[in-house]
């Protein structure tokens, strides 16, 4: 077995040893963390990797991606940059002119509810007629930046069977709910299978760009569809892929079934409760602010999400449900309360049962949840471009908005966070993620950035089901998950939640993290490691 032993950088382990500067694998786990000068005496036969005062991290965990939709929108009509209507449509028509022979042009990304003050009509979503006259009459699915609605071309809704007569249909807005679900189910079908893996091997290239060392893909009848779902199992990368299907049971026999069917690890993840606040869709207690004509939208009855529950912690099998919307996190608490007095806590604790979202989740609620074993896989980020004043938030829900992703109140209630992107909704970007859940818009739901960097390495290996207390870390005995970074500031921050003020303190026992302040430059991955073996390089290209 060969060592190699990692000199010269700053290598983030444990209290132990917080001034770490070096670091020893052998056989893809981590045997020896210390000083350089020990390092060498006790490898001396070992492979030298000179560090150069980089930062060593635990790789991260992304525990909710679409890695076809990721790789559609890298390589295709990514219009989250879009600033109005018109320059959305614009935007289409030279996509379209640039690419006339792809049977369908699939765009990501655009966001109305980013638009207010474009200008006359500039901030209502682009229709039927505009999607027409902008791609000459061919077929486009353009999703909105939840995927949880799109604007959908006539020649695209020409080929859904029964698509008028499904819920959520409008001749000239975009679609919601069942026609939503209808549309996107026959967009999927006009992608080939090879255009199809093209996308996913660039998704999970470009994980491993940005330091991530496993992926959790959330898949489902609605939102990926079968094919697209089973196709991963055959990918062969080194990025971890934990895949979820979100197809609900109601028996232990059809949960282990289903899992036998599909390859799927577990039953859960966009296993919709409801839809996006974007789209209006997310289930709420009261009606939208700006709409009140509309609660949202329940895509599973309260028996519906007990039995799935009851049949799967039943089968040992590890489930979760999309939930966004504080009805439906209502719901999910509901059938948990019900399930602790009817299988006891240790039982569901077991299965590690997931929320995706949790938008809305109550301290109580979580409390409820953390009792339960359950995870919270949220999106820091979506506090970044919905939260504040003016923004998505605050126009869906006028004064519930600052409520909303409320991270301190959820970990001070013993739920486990575990921090991921939902890309393409919101890029693969780790670091940033950190920064935006240690700097809130609602300063008193962040929490620390050491908090914040748990959540986003160790958290997704708990999601995962995976809690041996090592893995996600660099210290004697984990796997050797490792990113080298760039990065400008080390800096010592507490670990506890909501609290902002940084130690520099050099008696702190702690060891240091890059910067993540606002106005810091975030770190830059260099090198990505899976077990030890380099995945990604810079200096590869």
């Amino acid at each position: 077995m060969t060592t190699k032993l990692l000199l010269g950088g700053a290598v983030y382990s444990s209290p132990a040893v917080p001034d770490a500067t070096a670091m020893a694998v052998t056989d893809g786990t981590i045997v020896w963390v210390g000083s350089d000068e020990v390092g060498r005496a006790l490898h001396p036969d070992a492979e030298i990797v000179d560090l150069q005062g980089r930062f060593v991290s635990p790789a991260f965990v992304d525990c909710h991606v679409h890695l076809t939709d990721t790789g559609l929108a890298l390589r295709g009509l990514d219009l989250t940059g879009a600033v109005s209507r018109t320059d959305c449509l614009r935007a289409l028509s030279a996509y379209a002119d640039a690419h006339p022979d792809e049977e369908i042009i699939w765009g990501l990304g655009w966001d109305a509810s980013a638009w207010a003050g474009a200008g006359d009509g500039e901030d209502s979503p682009p229709t039927t007629a505009d999607l027409d006259a902008a791609a000459g009459g061919r077929a486009v699915y353009l999703s909105r930046i939840d995927e949880h609605s799109a604007a959908v071309s006539t020649a695209l809704r020409a080929r859904i069977d029964g698509l008028r007569a499904a819920s959520g249909f409008d001749e000239q807005a975009p679609l919601i709910a069942e026609a939503h679900h209808l549309v996107r189910a026959g967009a999927r079908g006009m992608i080939s299978p090879q255009a199809r893996r093209r996308a996913q091997l660039h998704a999970l290239d470009h994980a491993a760009s940005r330091g991530v060392a496993a992926v959790h893909e959330n898949g489902g009848p609605e939102i990926s569809g079968l094919d697209d779902f089973t196709a991963l199992a055959d990918i062969d990368h080194p990025v971890q892929i934990r895949r979820y299907w979100g197809q609900a049971v109601g028996s232990p026999e059809e949960a282990l079934a289903v899992v036998a069917a599909t390859g799927a690890h577990a039953i859960g993840g966009d296993l919709f409760i409801d839809g996006a606040l974007g789209s209006h869709t997310a289930l709420l207690a009261r009606p939208y602010t700006d709409r009140p004509d509309t609660c949202g939208v329940a895509y599973l009855t309260h028996d519906q999400i007990y039995q799935h529950l009851r049949a799967t912690t039943l089968a040992q099998v590890q489930a979760g449900f999309h939930v966004i919307g504080d009805a439906s996190a209502a719901m999910v608490a509901e059938a948990v309360s019900r399930l602790i007095d009817e299988l006891g806590t240790p039982a569901l604790a077991r299965c590690v049962h997931r929320l995706e979202h949790a938008e809305m989740v109550t301290a109580e609620q979580a409390e409820l949840f953390g009792r339960a074993g359950m995870v919270a896989s949220m999106q820091p980020l979506f506090d970044a471009l919905w939260g504040g004043d003016g923004r998505l938030y605050q126009q869906r829900l006028g004064e519930r908005a600052p409520a909303l992703n409320d991270f301190a109140a959820l970990a001070r209630a013993g739920l486990t966070l575990a921090f991921s992107s939902d890309s393409p909704v919101c890029a693969i970007d780790p670091w940033a993620s950190v920064r935006a859940a240690a700097h809130h818009h609602t300063e008193h739901s962040a929490i620390s950035p050491r908090a914040a960097f748990a959540a986003a390495t160790r958290g997704g290996w708990r999601a995962a089901g995976i809690n041996d207390g090592i893995t996600g870390t660099l210290v004697p005995g984990a796997p050797a998950h490792y990113a080298v970074w760039e990065a400008d500031e080390l800096v010592v921050a507490p670990s506890h939640a909501g609290v902002q003020r940084w130690s520099t303190d050099p008696r702190s026992r702690v060891p240091a993290l890059p910067d993540v302040a606002p106005q810091a430059q975030l770190p830059t991955c260099v090198e990505t490691a899976v077990a030890g073996e380099v995945i990604f390089s810079r200096a590869a290209g």
